[in-house]
């Protein structure tokens, strides 16, 4: 059920911890997935694998508090401190597929509207992250003229450069071209290694980072 691929050594109290007790979420009569036991701990890349429609997304929306499961709780935890579901936002960042930026933006107001939600990690700096993006010469052009890999690069360069206790990708790879998707692989090897990190994929090159593997499709 849980694919053990390589070590790493967490560690011995984690900072952040999301755990799941029972989890299930149900469409009409349909279960998607149930019974789902697991918990996250910073310090390591997770996936969750599985077709096409399989429920990985869902998955992961309600894991990062979008969605209420229709069954079982969800815990997070930060320095053995309880942290209420309302307030996940502020220790997460995302990058899917589905997720809108701002056609009417520069990139560099896209930058600057995140930033003023959310901290930046490292304290790097908006012109640093375009160069750490590779795309600097886009910075004045609208993002409603970027290309799709260029919304992608754009989207992954949020979700790693965002001060964020656990970062959730949904099929990251999307639209990249082998170089990108070559830069997206620097990106998550170069994370800061004590967040947690959950990649929902049924490409296993989108997470040859991963320590443990949940197949979806064992919860039916």
């Amino acid at each position: 059920m849980f694919y053990h691929l390589n070590s790493s050594t967490p560690s011995t109290s984690p900072s952040f911890i999301l755990t799941c007790h029972g989890l299930g979420k149900r469409f009409n009569r349909e279960w998607i997935f149930r019974r789902l036991d697991f918990t996250f701990q910073s310090g390591n890349v997770y996936a969750i694998t599985g077709p096409n429609g399989s429920g990985k997304s869902t998955l992961l929306q309600i894991l990062w508090g979008q969605s209420p499961p229709t069954t079982g709780t969800l815990s997070y935890q930060k320095d053995n401190t309880v942290i209420p579901v309302e307030d996940v936002y502020n220790h997460i960042s995302i990058a899917t597929p589905y997720m809108d930026l701002i056609d009417e933006f520069t990139l560099q107001e896209q930058l600057e509207f995140h930033f003023k939600m959310k901290s930046m990690r490292n304290q790097i700096s908006i012109d640093e992250l375009i160069e750490q993006m590779f795309l600097t010469d886009a910075r004045d052009k609208f993002i409603g003229n970027f290309s799709s890999g260029m919304r992608q690069r754009v989207k992954l360069g949020l979700a790693f450069y965002t001060e964020a206790d656990v970062i959730f990708l949904d099929e990251p790879g999307t639209n990249l071209d082998k170089q990108n998707f070559e830069w997206y692989l620097t990106q998550l090897q170069n994370r800061d290694k004590s967040v947690i990190v959950i990649i929902a994929s049924n490409n296993p090159e989108e997470y040859i980072e991963s320590t443990d593997q949940l197949n979806i499709t064992q919860f039916k």
